[in-house]
């Protein structure tokens, strides 16, 4: 939370990853996992859902202090909800069907779902359990085996869940972890010929290595979650603007702002407009910002010097672009005067810009909200729509039709109505455009870590 050394943990090298990858490689082979009975897979996996749990304390004192969460959000979100994510994959195992198609009487033809082989999961920082949750929980459920490549920011939580993976009687080799610096453990992964998949998540530059992986290698299939630059429209007929204004604030403050989708844009019409921005200003400015692991705080720092570095440059260009700050002190030092540490950002909010300006394209990635101001509901959605990313956005709305004509324009993977950030394990998360096309989560992200199999039978 201050830049100073937590832990030691090994990088990897690429023969490190290359054991790992043939030991999940070999324990497919063996079918230990891939061939095991289902009910036998799903018993394995809640026993790993429990021991989560039963580690919730010291699952999440490790995110915090790796990332700089506030502890009471890793304690009621990141830990439940990642042992909530393998406990509904588990439950899953033995309720998924294949198909018969509908051949003539002389032959079956079965559709069958079988395991692909050695996934390598890419994980980033900001939300190491939860995010790792979505791609391993799915994964194994299929009976593949999985080497978790977590960020080097981040390693902690990730090492203590493949003890309690082994703990919970995964057999050895199903599940592996590899710490280690992107450019060498992540691209091992990457190139490895023995991988089938790839899930990452994390920025697009880099997703678009792993492409270059793929094609480099085996052409092995990649799923990417990138990142996002999420609006939140919110139109004249608004039903309560201090409900909206609530979720405006904490949709950029939530995890200081790291968050691929968080609600970093904030488009407006004339006739809310200047109400809405002075309850938002409002309650950014009441939000308790400090330690971490004081349960009353509600934003905590950023996860390191560079991104700290990287948030304050934005907040200098928005000055050059003419943006008006609308936060109770000046946020372009970008630190907190009375704490000491040089990794905290206020809450942020700028005003005055066009939607054509770097910070208002860009992903910013910290509690920096730019307001946009619309002409009316057409303009708002094409400021909405203008921008690299398709991740996630909101309307708030008290008409049906409106809110369902301004969901079905948004070009983004989840839109949400008069909330945000509304989220399960239940519904599909991933984008469009420039936030990549992988789906997370739902049973969707199970046809991610499947291939099909016809098997055609003569009867004649």
């Amino acid at each position: 939370m201050d830049g100073r050394v937590l832990a030691e943990v090994a990088a990897c090298a690429e023969a490190d990853v290359d054991r790992a990858v043939r030991a999940a490689y070999q324990a497919f082979e063996q079918g230990r996992w891939s061939r095991a009975h289902p009910r036998d897979r799903k018993a394995t996996l809640l026993r790993f859902s429990q021991l989560v749990r039963e580690r919730l304390e010291e699952l999440a004192l490790l995110e915090s202090l790796d990332v700089g969460k506030p502890i009471g959000d890793a304690l009621a979100v990141d830990v439940p909800g990642a042992a909530r994510t393998i406990e509904w994959y588990a439950e899953a195992i033995d309720k998924l069907y294949g198909e018969v198609a509908p051949t003539a009487r002389s032959a079956l033809a079965m559709v069958t779902r079988e395991p692909l082989g050695v996934v390598g999961a890419v994980v980033p920082w900001n939300y190491p359990l939860i995010i790792g949750s979505w791609k391993i929980a799915p994964a194994l459920a299929a009976g593949n085996s999985v080497v978790l490549k977590p960020s080097e920011e981040a390693s902690l939580s990730a090492l203590l869940l493949a003890r309690l993976a082994s703990e919970a009687g995964i057999p050895d080799g199903v599940f592996n972890v590899v710490p280690g610096q992107g450019p060498v453990a992540g691209a091992a992964l990457g190139r490895h010929q023995l991988v089938a998949r790839i899930a990452f998540t994390g920025s697009p530059e880099v997703g678009r290595r792993f492409l270059g992986y793929a094609a480099e290698s085996n052409g092995k299939e990649v799923s990417l979650e990138l990142g996002g630059k999420s609006p939140q429209i919110v139109l004249a007929d608004v039903a309560d603007l201090d409900v909206a204004a609530e979720a405006v604030v904490w949709g950029i403050c939530y995890n200081a702002g790291q968050t691929c989708n968080a609600g970093s844009i904030l488009v407006t019409v004339p006739e809310v407009r200047e109400k809405l921005l002075t309850l938002v200003a409002e309650r950014a400015s009441r939000l308790v910002v400090g330690d971490p692991l004081d349960p009353l705080t509600q934003m905590g720092p950023l996860v390191n010097r560079r991104q700290h570095e990287r948030v304050c440059g934005y907040l200098k260009l928005a000055a050059e672009e003419g943006g008006r700050f609308l936060s109770p002190l000046d946020p372009r030092s970008g630190a907190i005067e009375e704490g000491g540490s040089s990794l905290y950002v206020l809450p942020t909010i700028i005003d005055g810009v066009k939607p054509s300006a770097r910070v208002a394209q860009e992903e910013i990635f910290g509690p920096v909200l730019v307001h946009v101001a619309a002409d009316d509901t057409d303009h708002a959605v094409a400021i909405a729509n203008g921008t690299r990313y398709g991740l996630a956005a909101s309307v708030w709305t008290s008409d049906l039709r409106t809110a369902h004509v301004v969901a079905r324009e948004l070009r983004a993977g989840t839109v949400w109505v008069n909330t945000f950030d509304a989220s399960d394990v239940i519904t599909p998360f991933g984008g469009f455009k420039d936030s990549g096309f992988g789906r997370d989560k739902s049973l969707h992200a199970i046809d991610a870590f499947t291939a099909l199999k016809t098997t055609w039978i003569s009867l004649s």
